[in-house]
């Protein structure tokens, strides 16, 4: 008995010095986690929604509105806010600077509540992060537009709030109509923006009426490099915007000119001309998703990813990408430029010519700089819509297989005035590690996730 005791004492004390060898002891193991975040269990191929969990804690707006948009916010918890509520109590955990018991975090929880949205989603199939970015984003519309706007006659607490907001919301006669109340539940989350699309056409310069679509990402194309140089992300925003033809589209404008042209007036048929379409960004969102399209196609019809490193920036200004002038005064403004402008002034206005891809140049004026890599030594402070990097999305592998990992920031000390901390980690899945920003910024990105900063002056570091 005795010798069977001592071989029991001896297998725990072998185990025991395993577990020292390959995590230490446990004081030191939580010492080296303070100043981390908790990691996702992977539940077979579940990296993708860990990767993209990570990178949405690193938003703190995104993070603000889901707690408003819940109710935990304001300590109340709606049973028809299932899927804002799970997703807002998994990111608060994985953006709290508070060291949690728990260094290992299970997001299939939310898993199951997508499932509820009609959304099934295999654990043991390969999964795309950006088109898990749109079923959350697309869900949460869905929650709340389903979302009753009765409230119960005994439900004394937001009887009392809608009260308030009602009074705050009026203003007297003399000063301008009576407002809406706002609804709290008909706000559009941080990722939403808005597309403007225009057309005009090339023979009589008519503008087509101005169309608004709405975004939660940007997806771009990788434009191909040129003479050697790595593709910027400002590069990739340009082709983006880049106006494109459109043949054979009936002018009405023309079609009225041709026949006030003719001897009788008699109208023939509609006279079909090329169109200009341009598109800008009408409205851009606080929390920033730009989605670099890495899927390409070979000759014989494969899929093939591309892995070349697209060059981006901490900081990003979407100035010249904002729609800021209407589109028609800015086509007049050309014209009247080339008269004006002397060919070495500088600013280059360029002909409509079409290039291999099928696009147009701008129609509007374009600087020299848009067709090579952008100054690195931009001066921030007079951007009006500067966003900073908060997360990068990265998919190592090839179009069939392949893993997603998460560069993101550290969460902000509550002593620090500013949102975003200095201090950048590496996260995949359970494995959590310190980084570099500069590691984080020469990574082949996949998703990229910015925020909104005010204009004058940058955040301060920790």
């Amino acid at each position: 008995m005795l010798k069977s005791w001592g071989l029991i004492g001896g297998i725990v004390a072998a185990m025991a010095a395993g577990v020292y060898v390959l995590w230490g002891p446990i004081s030191d193991k939580k010492k080296m986690r303070k100043g981390l975040v908790p990691g996702l269990l992977n539940l077979g191929n579940t990296c993708f929604l860990n990767a993209l969990l990570q990178g949405l804690a690193s938003c703190p707006s995104f993070i603000r509105w889901l707690q408003e948009f819940s109710g935990t916010g304001q300590g109340r918890v709606e049973k028809a806010n299932a899927l804002s509520t799970t997703l807002v109590q998994l990111l608060k955990a994985l953006s709290s600077h508070n060291p949690i018991e728990d260094d290992v975090l299970d997001a299939g929880c939310l898993l199951d509540v997508l499932r509820l949205h009609r959304w099934q989603i295999s654990l043991f199939e390969e999964q795309d992060a950006h088109e898990l970015f749109h079923v959350l984003t697309s869900s949460l519309e869905e929650e709340r537009d389903h979302h009753t706007t009765v409230i119960h006659l005994f439900d004394m607490q937001s009887l009392e709030s809608s009260s308030e907001s009602r009074e705050n919301s009026l203003s007297c006669r003399g000063r301008g109509p009576l407002h809406s109340m706002p609804s709290l539940w008909r706000n559009q989350h941080p990722f939403h923006g808005r597309l403007m699309s225009s057309m005009a056409c090339k023979h009589c310069k008519q503008q087509s009426p101005v169309r608004f679509d709405s975004f939660d990402s940007l997806s771009l194309t990788i434009p191909s490099a040129q003479l050697g140089r790595p593709v910027t992300l400002d590069q990739c925003l340009q082709h983006f915007i880049s106006s494109e033809t459109i043949q054979e589209v009936e002018c009405v404008n023309c079609t009225k000119m041709q026949a006030a042209e003719s001897l009788n007036g008699h109208v023939g048929e509609n006279k079909r001309t090329t169109f200009i379409k341009q598109l800008k960004l009408g409205k851009l969102p606080q929390c920033l998703c730009i989605h670099l399209q890495r899927l390409t196609w070979s000759s014989e019809g494969t899929p093939i990813k591309r892995q070349e490193h697209v060059k981006f920036t901490e900081y990003l200004s979407m100035d010249r990408y904002k729609h800021s002038v209407s589109p028609s005064s800015l086509q007049q403004t050309n014209s009247s430029a080339q008269s004006v402008h002397p060919p070495s002034s500088g600013i280059e206005y360029c002909d409509i010519k079409p290039v291999s891809t099928g696009h147009f140049p701008s129609v509007f004026l374009q600087s020299p700089t848009l067709r090579h890599p952008f100054n690195s030594t931009h001066d921030y402070r007079c951007s009006e819509y500067l966003f900073r990097l908060t997360a990068v999305l990265v998919h190592h592998g090839d179009m069939h297989s392949g893993h997603f990992v998460t560069y993101r920031r550290c969460p902000a000390s509550p002593r620090c005035p500013s949102p975003f901390s200095s201090q950048w980690i590496w996260v995949s899945d359970d494995s959590v590690r310190k980084a570099s920003l500069q590691e984080a910024l020469s990574s082949s990105a996949y998703l990229l996730f910015y925020e909104r900063v005010p204009k004058p002056i940058l955040p301060a570091e920790e």
